[in-house]
């Protein structure tokens, strides 16, 4: 099972890099008013949708992969303007042109190369012009970081939460976004803390890091796993950010 479905098992409901603190300077960058028709990729639990739904958008599309991740999502939607379709990234079959705001969370970094530029691509191929795109994911430091390092993190990374991941660095994330022809509006950084007492109470609340706590407690095999991702992000702590960019489609 991938570590972020092991966290979510135990009743952890926020899985950005960047806690729910760097959610919600995405969404002030991408000024989502009632006048945007907006998309995202991959809802997943929906804490980023839910904070998008109260600012009552035009209209709102969350993209899923099947249908397991689609029923979840539905369960959380208002039945107004609001719909969840089933597609990937690559190609999500919406019209060309058809939003005025699109954002994905811990997508992309998990992504290989290729991916990475399709789904960009679909991404300006659906945004309006002056559209914007935000993106809150992992990111590596320094921008000079030494390649054999890189790759070593990227391997235990994968290792440990048991998907491929593969994070930029800061300098790398911004040229992928602007070589395909957006402009990048803003950058925002954050300490990788997602295992971090402070930041799961800050980003749980107290009753619900006790409650991870508690399910943790009883439950051996997540113990081990959560262990073992919490070892390997303080083992490349000093390497490991969350990156947020908030960019526009020239």
């Amino acid at each position: 099972m991938p570590g972020h479905w092991v966290l979510a098992k135990m009743g952890k409901r926020v899985l950005r890099p960047g806690g729910i603190e760097l959610t919600k300077k995405m969404l002030d960058h991408l000024h989502i008013t009632e006048d945007d028709d907006v998309a995202e990729f991959a809802p997943g639990l929906g804490i980023t949708a839910k904070s998008v739904l109260e600012k009552k958008p035009k209209s709102y599309i969350a993209i899923e992969q099947n249908d397991v991740a689609a029923k979840q999502v539905i369960k959380y939607l208002p039945p107004n303007n609001a719909i969840c379709i089933i597609g990937d990234a690559q190609n999500t079959k919406l019209p060309s042109q058809s939003v005025d705001v699109l954002y994905g969370e811990a997508m992309l970094t998990m992504q290989s190369p290729q991916q990475k530029e399709e789904i960009i691509e679909e991404a300006y191929r659906i945004l309006r012009k002056g559209g914007r795109y935000g993106i809150h994911e992992l990111c590596l430091n320094p921008n000079n970081i030494d390649e054999e390092l890189k790759s070593t993190i990227r391997r235990d990374l994968a290792n440990v939460i048991r998907v491929n991941a593969k994070p930029l660095t800061v300098f790398e994330w911004k040229s992928l976004f602007e070589n395909k022809g957006f402009n990048v509006v803003i950058i925002e950084m954050r300490p990788m803390h997602l295992l971090e007492k402070k930041r799961m109470i800050q980003d749980e609340g107290v009753k619900g890091f006790a409650t991870i706590v508690k399910n943790i407690a009883v439950n051996p095999d997540a113990r081990k796993r959560i262990e073992d991702m919490h070892g390997t992000f303080k083992k490349y702590e000093k390497y490991l950010g969350a990156i947020s960019i908030v960019m526009e489609k020239q």
